[in-house]
């Protein structure tokens, strides 16, 4: 029984393959991974937590997110996509590393009281000169004890070539490529951090940094991420620019393929929905940025009958302004259903894109769901708020009633939130220091 500690009376949502939940549940965790899971008294242990009768779900796993972007919140309330960018690219060409830091130390944190366990980060704004903000990230992600799948981002398609952001703001080639060579070491053994490669849209990268990151990421075993089909000036532009769609231009880069996810995909045709189930290409979707924006609405309901591997993204806190994982999980839900109907999306359907197919898209197998040798990373829910009182089943009120503050969260066997407070970290002083940043950028 050597560090063996009993998780009990709780109702235990497994989200494996069965979809099993036990009403009167137990987790048997050690040495950072599940053991075993059932139902009754459970068995003997070195130690025994009494949880109280709430919800146990697996940690919930963030598939799109900019850190850095909880530092210039509610800016540019009314615009669209490409007018809030232009609009931010200057703010953000501050961003330092100390900035990084304490942005990042924010996002997480929130996501964490969210009951986030795994979070990738899209970060591709690296002003000139500036060095340490991917590591900044990764600082504070192991300060939190949360998992993180940094990623290096790239821009290399300023003003004068035809694209977005400002020249100030793009890089040569060489240098993302000798970058992500470098920051590929920070890949450790036990899944705390993994590294992804993600230019970062049609609209700012060339095609050639898109062709040579991928095939640096297939000789590294890497996986790749970048934003596409989120608005319809993005489908203008690719058509104008490249004679082709979103979804086709990616296609004949040579990136639709299993180890690929894209963010957003709301505007894709049923040929681009075939193309991915064919490719196996993966999405992160992110219904509050898409409403915040006016982007649209992904068609959710089709992605997953198509078979195609969907997980949930809150996307930068400054197009969303709150970096709560739960609310996803509630607004994936409701935006399916406004589309198409009431039976559109269950539940439990919406908390499954937030835990195992969150896992699917970041191609991790050891995380997602609550099965024996998997992480022990999971998120407790108190039942007991008045916000849930007379739920008749509590896997749906839990969901149609968030957002929540997690009672607690566990990441490899390690409270990161106990008693919805911060473990790690003073959520205080986080929130003044990241004020003082905000400042910062602000001059």
């Amino acid at each position: 029984m050597d560090g063996l500690t009993l998780y009990r009376n709780a109702w235990v949502v497994t989200m494996d393959d069965a979809a099993s939940e036990h009403p009167d549940g137990w987790l048997l965790v050690r040495d950072g991974a599940i053991e075993a899971v059932g139902t009754g008294a459970g068995p003997a242990a070195d130690a025994t937590v009494d949880l109280r009768g709430a919800v146990v779900t697996p940690g919930l796993v963030n598939t799109h997110h900019h850190l850095y972007q909880t530092l210039t919140r509610a800016r540019a309330q009314e615009a669209t996509l490409f007018e809030w960018l232009v609009a931010l690219y200057p703010v953000w060409a501050h961003v330092d590393e100390e900035s990084e830091y304490a942005a990042a130390r924010t996002g997480l944190a929130e996501l964490a009281l969210s009951g986030c366990s795994t979070v990738f980060d899209h970060h591709y704004v690296f002003p000139r000169g500036r060095t340490g903000l991917v590591e900044a990230e990764v600082r504070a992600a192991r300060e939190l004890g949360v998992r993180i799948v940094a990623s290096r981002g790239s821009m290399d398609l300023g003003e004068s070539q035809g694209g977005l952001p400002p020249d100030s703001l793009v890089e040569e080639i060489d240098d993302v490529l000798a970058d992500t060579e470098r920051l590929a070491g920070l890949q450790d053994g036990d899944g705390r951090v993994q590294i992804a490669v993600a230019p970062c849209s049609p609209f700012s990268v060339t095609g050639r940094l898109m062709e040579e990151s991928a095939a640096l990421a297939r000789r590294h075993g890497l996986v790749l991420h970048t934003h596409l089909a989120e608005t319809s000036d993005e489908e203008a532009y690719c058509l104008e620019l490249y004679g082709c769609r979103p979804v086709e231009y990616l296609d004949s880069l040579g990136w639709l393929d299993g180890d690929v996810w894209c963010a957003h995909c709301v505007h894709l045709s049923e040929r681009d929905i075939a193309r991915f189930r064919e490719t196996g290409t993966g999405v992160a979707h992110c219904p509050t940025s898409n409403l915040r924006l006016g982007a649209g609405i992904a068609p959710l309901r089709e992605l997953l009958d198509a078979g195609i591997r969907v997980g949930l993204g809150v996307d930068g806190s400054a197009s969303n302004e709150r970096g709560d994982l739960f609310l996803e999980v509630k607004q994936a839900l409701l935006l399916a259903r406004g589309r198409g109907g009431p039976r559109a999306l269950t539940a439990r359907e919406a908390l499954r894109l937030g835990t195992r197919g969150g896992a699917a898209v970041l191609r991790r197998d050891d995380i997602g769901s609550l099965e024996p040798g998997k992480r022990a990373d999971f998120a407790v829910w108190s039942t007991t708020g008045l916000e849930l009182g007379g739920a008749d089943d509590p896997v749906a009120g839990l969901v149609l009633a968030g957002p929540h503050r997690v009672e607690r969260l566990v990441v490899a066997g390690e409270d990161v939130v106990r008693e919805g407070r911060l473990v790690r970290a003073d959520e205080d002083e986080i929130a003044r220091e990241h004020r003082v940043q905000a400042r910062r950028l602000e001059a």
